[in-house]
């Protein structure tokens, strides 16, 4: 071990003596303000509006046991055994079956099935992100994809939104500045369907503009789309590469529509991308478990699988309509977004306070939230909060919005107190079913 002030270390400036080692693109790691969040909202008392965690309790335990019982009885050395880098068969005939009902015809040949969709997230900006390339995401964006798109030393120029989702003049003009430029952009990352933070979907009509765009500038899209089959009230439109075979790699996974502790996911890629995406993955992991696999295409083949999503659907649309219930009743004069599906609402705070700075006092007021500068790479967001519905149950969600409301009040007194404006606004009030317009 070598102390401060060695060759490694000659200034003594870190704890860390291996830190001169380190590659380059390591600078781009750091832990998400969402995975700071975790130690804190796990504590009982604390309301977490802050995770995404799905309600696994709402999965029926004993078939998930059952399957497991039938694939060690019946297949346990192949279950326990390394698998094929694309994943097995039997799943990837399955994944077709469920993404069809987004309107997506494809071939078993082209899915290649990953550790969850966020290692087919990675193995994609490893195959196609240089340094400095630039990739376009919406504004705000998940800040998983950011994390790993940093991770690459990509650079991420956000597009703006508006209540259908990307708007394609903004997504032309922003291609049109970052090519004049002379930087090259490798791809468009968008969550089209009840967007992770902001709650809004891409209209169907906008969809087909969209990759018109993006098909004229040679620009790949990668549509990620872990939510899609939790809608609401009406289903999202079909999927975008239902609409461009070619042109886009869509991204799917079992975390939110079965459970995320199989750590299964896949992508559907055109046919050339899909050979770069296998061996990708064998270079990652050499192959995705073949236990978690097997005992999900036992799941899907045993059990109403399309009932226990309407099962899921219903238990999040009641916490949406509870969390939706208690910002009209608590911060009237506020703005949020009313999703039709997914886990998650976007609310505006007034633009004199700051989501991030507010943090540990509404940790002490014992709530928590995520502030909506986890969802930009540019620091934008502090007037924003992503709210998650996923997990509370709907009297744990009035009261976490209860306690979030008086912190806010609290925030709005004190500045009040010190500034001598008199009663501070949210920004927008104009309208509670999109992001405000100031969102790029």
């Amino acid at each position: 071990m070598t102390s401060a002030g060695s060759p490694r270390d000659p200034a003594g400036t870190t704890l860390d003596p291996w830190f001169p080692h380190y590659a380059e693109r390591t600078s781009g790691l750091s832990a998400s303000e969402v995975r700071a969040l975790f130690a804190v909202a796990s504590r009982p008392e604390v309301v977490s509006l802050a995770g995404g965690m799905p309600f696994v309790s709402a999965l029926p335990q004993e078939l998930i046991v059952s399957a497991m019982e039938k694939v060690m009885r019946e297949r346990g050395p192949v279950a326990l055994q390394y698998g094929g880098g694309q994943g097995t068969p039997e799943l990837r005939e399955d994944i077709l079956e469920i993404m069809a009902l987004e309107g997506i015809r494809g071939s078993v040949d082209d899915i290649v099935t990953t550790t969850g969709s966020q290692q087919a997230l990675d193995l994609v900006t490893k195959l196609f992100i240089d340094p400095g390339d630039v990739i376009l995401a919406e504004a705000p964006s998940y800040v998983g994809a950011i994390g790993v798109f940093r991770s690459y030393q990509a650079v991420v120029e956000h597009v703006v939104m508006d209540d259908d989702g990307l708007v394609p003049e903004a997504l032309r003009e922003a291609i049109a500045r970052i090519r004049g430029e002379g930087r090259a952009i490798k791809f468009l990352y968008t969550v089209p369907n009840f967007h992770n933070p902001a709650g809004v979907t891409m209209s169907a009509a906008r969809r087909p503009e969209i990759l018109e765009i993006c098909r004229s500038n040679d620009i790949l899209v990668l549509e990620d789309n872990p939510y899609g089959l939790l809608w609401f009230d009406r289903p999202a439109p079909d999927a975008m590469r239902s609409l461009d075979d070619e042109g886009v790699i869509y991204l799917g996974s079992f975390s939110k529509t079965l459970a995320p502790g199989f750590r299964v996911g896949w992508a559907l890629a055109p046919h050339a991308i899909r050979e770069k995406l296998i061996l990708a993955q064998e270079s990652a992991v050499l192959s995705p478990s073949s236990f978690s696999q097997l005992i999900i295409s036992e799941y899907l083949h045993a059990s109403d699988w399309k009932g226990q999503i309407d099962t899921f659907r219903g238990v999040y649309r009641e916490r949406r309509d509870a969390t939706l219930s208690a910002l009209q009743e608590h911060l009237p004069g506020l703005s949020w977004t009313v999703p039709n599906g997914g886990f998650y609402v976007w609310l505006k705070l007034p633009e004199q306070l700051d989501s991030k700075q507010m943090l540990p006092r509404a940790v002490t007021a014992l709530v928590a939230y995520t502030p909506g500068t986890a969802f930009y790479a540019d620091g934008r967001g502090r007037d924003a909060i992503r709210l998650s519905f996923c997990y509370p149950t709907p009297e744990r969600i009035r009261e976490g919005v209860r306690r979030m409301a008086g912190v806010i009040d609290d925030e709005l007194d004190l500045l009040t107190t010190f500034s001598g404006t008199g009663a501070l606004s949210s920004r927008s009030t104009t309208s509670v079913s999109a992001p405000p317009p100031d969102l790029d």
